[in-house]
Formats: C-alpha cells, sequence, structure tokens
C-alpha cells in the first residue's frame, strides 16, 4: 500500500511516500524550486517520491493532504459573527480553501494524465492532527504525551493530547486568535526580521540580551487554565487577518503588531538594521516568556496523562532553546522532537495519520534519521564537475575521509555532500559545511566569508553520540539538532566555534547507524585531536540547502570554501 502525505500552499509545501506504513522519501519543495519556505502546489516533491519508489500516480492507494476545510467550522462560523474580521482576511482564507479541494486536478495537471486515472482516495487530515501524527507515531515511545504548537493550522494554534498505540486523543486545544506562534513571528517582524521563518534568527540572538522587558511582554502572553491567551490588544491579526502571499512560490508576511505595541517597546526595526542592546533584550524578554508559556503547556499536560515521555511538533517546537529545557522544567524525562517538526512534516504525519489511525494499522516505523531525499553517486557527482572550472579526485573511503581530516585540523572549511539530502531545516551531516570546533576565529570565518549572514548566529556541534554525556549537561540524544543544551564548563574553551555566548550548543547526536560516513569521520578527528566533535553548519549561502552536485559546486565556487566532497569526489578550484 502507498500513501502519499501533501502539505501544499503554505510555506515550506512538502511531500512524503509511505510503503506500508514505512517512510521511504519526503523533501520540500524549496530544494527544486530554489525559494526558501516555498509555497505552493509541491508537483516536484511529489514526483521525487513517486520515482524514488518507481510508482506512478496511478499506483497510489491514499492521498493525505495536512489541511482540512471542514474542521472547526463551528469555531469559525462563531468568530466570524462576534469579531466580525475584514472582509480581505475571510477573502484570504477561502483563497487557500479552494486551491486545497483540487488536489486530483493538481496531480492531473502535474504528471500529464487524465484525472479519472487517479484512483487514490483522498484525505483531508486537520493541520494539527498531521503534527501530532508526524511525532507521535514516528517517535520511539508506544505511549506518550503530545505537545502541538505553532502559528495557526485549521483555526487552532495549539493541541495538549496523550498518544497510545496507534491512536491519540486530544485533551484541549487553543483557537484563534491566540497563539503563541503569532506572538514570536509578529515580534520577529518587529526587529525588523522580515524573511518567512526568521524565529530562528531571533533566538540565535536572545543569549547576548537580558530580559528587562520581561514583564511587557508578560501583558502580551499569559497562562490561563490549562492553556494561554494573548492579549488581543498588542495585536491586529484578529480584525485584519495575517496578510501572507506567495505570488513567487516565496512567503511574506506583513506586521501585524498593533500601534500599542510600539507604544510600550519603542518603534519597530526597519529590516537589515543593525541589532543593539535593547533589540537583544527584547529578543530575550520573547524567549523568556515564550518558554514560561510552553513550560506551563507542558506541565499541565503531565497532569493530564502523567507519564516520562513527551513529544512536541509545531512550529514552536523548532525553539531549541526551549526543547533543551523540557527535562528540567517539567516533570517529563525524554522529548521528542521530530525532524521536520515544523509544517513541513506535516506531509508525513498526514500520511501516518492516515496509515495508523483512518486504517487502523499498527505501529512498525520509528525515526532514527532524516535523511528521504534525493542522493547522487560518485560518478553523477565527477560528471555534474565537469561543467564547472575545478579539479576532482575519486578516492577510496579511508583516503577520503583521512584528508578530510587533515583539512578541518589546518583550519579548512570543507562542504561535505553525501548521500540522501537531509528533511527539514537542518543539515545532518550530508549536505553540511564542516570545520574544527576548537578555531577562535572559525565562527566569523563561516559567517562573514562563506555564510555572509548575521555575525550572532552561532554553529552546531555534531558530536559522537557516546560521547554527550562528557561535553554536555544533562546529557540527551539530539539526533535531529533539536535541542540547546549547557556545553560544561570545563569543555568550553575547548570548543569556542560551536559555543555559544551563554555557553550553550544546539548538538546534533550522530550514531553509526544513522550516518555512518558522517560518523566515521568525526570519529577520526576525535582519534586525531581528543575532540569528538566538527562544527556542522548548512552547505548553502542565502539559499535553500543545496540540492544537486552542481548547486553544491557552484556554492563552493562563490564563496571561501576551502575543499568540498562530492559522495567520493575530492573537488578543488583550478
Amino acid at each position: 500500500m502507498y500513501i502519499l502525505g501533501i502539505n501544499a500552499y503554505h510555506g515550506d509545501s512538502s511531500a512524503a511516500l509511505l510503503h506500508n506504513g514505512e517512510l521511504v522519501a519526503a523533501v520540500e519543495e524549496e530544494r527544486f524550486r530554489r525559494i526558501k519556505h516555498w509555497a505552493g502546489f509541491p508537483s516536484e516533491s511529489i514526483r521525487y517520491c513517486l520515482e524514488h519508489a518507481g510508482i506512478g500516480v496511478e499506483q497510489l492507494d491514499h492521498i493525505a493532504l495536512s489541511f482540512d476545510p471542514k474542521a472547526n467550522v463551528g469555531k469559525k462560523a462563531l468568530f466570524a459573527l462576534t469579531k466580525r474580521p475584514s472582509l480581505q482576511a475571510i477573502l484570504d482564507r477561502l483563497g487557500r480553501q479552494s486551491k486545497t479541494l483540487g488536489i486530483r486536478d493538481e496531480l492531473s495537471r502535474a504528471f500529464g494524465i487524465d484525472a479519472n486515472r487517479i484512483k487514490a482516495k483522498l484525505h483531508n487530515v486537520e493541520h494539527h492532527d498531521s503534527h501530532v501524527a508526524s511525532g507521535f507515531f514516528t517517535s520511539p515511545f508506544s505511549e506518550a504525551a503530545v505537545l502541538s504548537v505553532d502559528g495557526m493550522g485549521d483555526f487552532v494554534s495549539t493541541v495538549l493530547a496523550k498518544g497510545r498505540g496507534n491512536q491519540f486523543e486530544k485533551l484541549t486545544e487553543v483557537f484563534y486568535p491566540h497563539s503563541l506562534g503569532f506572538l514570536y513571528n509578529a515580534i520577529t517582524l518587529y526587529l525588523g526580521f522580515h524573511s518567512y521563518g526568521d524565529e530562528y534568527k531571533v533566538m540565535g540572538l536572545a543569549p547576548y540580551g537580558e530580559p528587562v522587558y520581561l514583564e511587557e511582554f508578560r501583558k502580551m502572553v499569559f497562562p490561563k487554565g490549562d492553556t494561554f491567551e494573548l492579549n488581543l490588544d498588542y495585536f491586529t491579526h484578529q480584525k485584519d487577518g495575517i496578510s501572507m502571499s506567495w505570488d513567487d512560490g516565496s512567503p511574506k508576511v506583513l506586521p501585524f503588531h498593533s500601534e500599542l505595541l510600539e507604544k510600550r517597546l519603542g518603534p519597530a526595526l526597519k529590516p537589515r538594521a543593525e541589532m543593539g542592546e535593547r533589540e537583544q533584550n527584547l529578543a530575550a524578554s520573547l524567549q523568556r516568556v515564550t518558554e514560561e508559556i510552553i513550560f506551563h503547556l507542558l506541565n499541565r499536560l503531565h497532569t493530564m496523562h502523567p507519564v516520562e515521555e513527551v513529544v512536541m511538533v509545531g512550529g514552536c517546537a523548532m525553539n531549541s532553546v526551549a526543547n533543551g529545557k523540557i527535562t528540567r522544567n517539567t516533570p517529563f524525562k525524554r522529548a521528542f522532537i521530530p525532524v521536520g517538526a515544523a509544517d513541513n512534516g506535516t506531509a508525513f504525519g498526514a500520511a501516518f495519520d492516515v496509515w495508523n489511525r483512518v486504517l487502523g494499522n499498527p505501529r512498525k516505523f520509528e525515526l532514527i534519521h532524516g535523511f528521504w531525499g534525493p542522493s547522487y553517486t560518485s560518478e553523477q557527482c565527477a560528471e555534474a564537475a565537469k561543467a564547472y572550472p575545478v579539479k576532482t579526485e575519486v578516492l577510496e573511503e579511508s583516503e577520503l575521509l583521512d584528508r578530510t581530516v587533515d583539512a578541518l585540523c589546518e583550519g579548512k572549511v570543507v562542504g561535505w555532500f553525501q548521500g540522501r539530502c537531509e528533511f527539514g531545516a537542518r543539515a545532518l551531516g550530508c549536505r553540511s559545511l564542516i570545520a574544527d570546533p576548537r578555531r577562535t576565529d572559525m565562527r566569523d570565518i563561516i559567517n562573514l566569508k562563506i555564510k555572509f549572514r548575521e555575525k550572532f548566529r552561532p554553529f552546531a556541534p555534531s558530536i559522537l553520540a557516546d560521547h554527550v554525556a562528557d561535553w554536555f549537561e544533562p546529557a540527551e540524544p539530539s539526533p535531529f539538532m533539536e535541542k540547546v543544551l549547557p556545553i560544561r564548563p570545563e569543555k568550553q574553551s575547548i570548543i569556542p566555534a560551536v559555543t555559544h555566548v551563554d555557553g550553550s550548543g544546539r548538538l546534533q547526536s550522530v550514531t553509526p547507524e544513522s550516518n555512518p560516513r558522517y560518523y566515521e569521520l568525526i570519529r577520526r578527528f576525535y582519534l586525531r585531536t581528543g575532540v569528538p566533535i566538527v562544527l556542522n553548519t548548512s552547505l548553502n549561502e542565502n539559499e535553500p540547502i543545496v540540492h544537486t552536485p552542481g548547486q553544491a559546486i557552484d556554492c563552493f565556487l562563490r564563496t571561501r570554501m576551502d575543499h568540498i566532497v562530492l559522495d567520493r569526489v575530492w573537488v578543488n578550484r583550478v
């Protein structure tokens, strides 16, 4: 049985394919379109998934869309009657809904076949059901509490649930217009970060400041019962909606804070403005109040379902700083956050919801790695390199690894293009830039000479999983780079390039089962240096993570990267 999952007409459009309950392929449309967070119909992602499985659209049994226009109709009608949103806000919502109703026609156009030949049963899976399924049904837990928190989907921003076996039950929900994701998005835009998905920049800025505006932020959002509420006086989305467009494929969201917010916090910043002490303190305050609300939700969830395991999903589950504090601020002992915890992951979440809940099949899959996209052989990489002014060598495995370790120890920055590409926003050792974490100047070298990005943004340490306890406290697995944890004080000076200003690191714990070649590379670096860690950041430069060997070489040539490795092909400039 084949089930295709689709996240369409929203940021981070994506597709995923299950075969008999096992995930076999998943990829985001931005990788093909080369536009970050591409929104629309993910035709190229679907094409890849089907080609990887060797099937056509006609052979699909089920198609699951992570959006249900019929969900929460009563809540939507009541809101429209009592709050009287603007006509434009209503039209925007109806426009998106009308597009999602024509999936069979979209597939027909994309693949050039008659729509009547597509026999698959269509399922509209509610947005947060897709989120919950993406986390719980791929987790190692047979039973767990589940918290889904994001901006908004199908009129819901937050779900507290409990999962057992192949089912889950919602315990309580937060409906529009109250949203923790909207709060973080509104302040991100207010601070001048106007690109879709820039919230992670504010999270990276926060450790530089102090939460001196915390009391003001507590007036904007506050716990209420088992959940929370926004003070809507600080926002405009409840009246005017949120203006989101994607005419060229790149989502754009306009600011939606009110005049009261600027009266209390000062004028909004222009895009690309310099970040000073005030902005650092605003970011710190936002991060602190966000954590307070998340921990309140988790603590209330634990009282409803007192188990030791919790699953976090939704856009707010991309807040790796908060994730790293869950076991220290709640009764939960183990936390699982899947790769693609944001809306991209609803593609495989919708598919698993159909496989497990709708069809009643037992669970048989556990997500232990994030590599679900296209791959390229050494022969394909060498052929692609012929179009560029580069020199290539095809190396044996051991020589490849040793030469890469040599380069890292010499202070070189190496592009590492291997295997199937990662799903989600974070490079996990297959489309990565890697470097020596012991170099005090390495962060500035990469930020200013290769990535061309804000200097305050940190880099991740990829660490051998069996050494996490020696370097981080508490020691928790983080296979998808989903948690920021404190680096042990005595270790921070050893790895300055991956130690953030507050002494933390967003680690990726690497196992030989999840990524054997990357694990062996780090192991050899450890044998050479005594440090079981390499610096890891995504292989790109102000663009989506590179997708093909040609894109990787192009990125190599237009930046000051020193070397790039494509499978077993060592590439240098001429």
